[in-house]
């Protein structure tokens, strides 16, 4: 499986649901709260060209936020994304 990188903050509905897809997977991810320094945010911005969270990256495939990752299990995509 590859490494799942989620940039969140504490209080987003969509990270929430964006995290409770990938438990459900059964995925590891690791998350980076970019509330608890602002540097982190920078670096979400840098890396995605974006703002807002969560902002997903499987190995090195930027999803982008929770309605590409829905859409991807939608399309029965996701499950190829996360066996690598």
């Amino acid at each position: 499986m590859p490494n799942i990188l989620i940039y969140t903050t504490k209080i987003c509905p969509y990270c929430v649901m964006a995290k409770r897809l990938l438990d459900k997977k059964g995925a590891s991810y690791t998350e980076i709260n970019v509330d608890s320094d602002p540097g982190l945010r920078e670096e979400m911005m840098r890396k995605t060209n974006r703002r807002t969270v969560p902002q997903i990256y499987i190995g090195d495939f930027h999803v982008g936020g929770f309605d590409e990752l829905h859409a991807l299990e939608q399309q029965k995509k996701l499950d190829g994304l996360l066996a690598g």
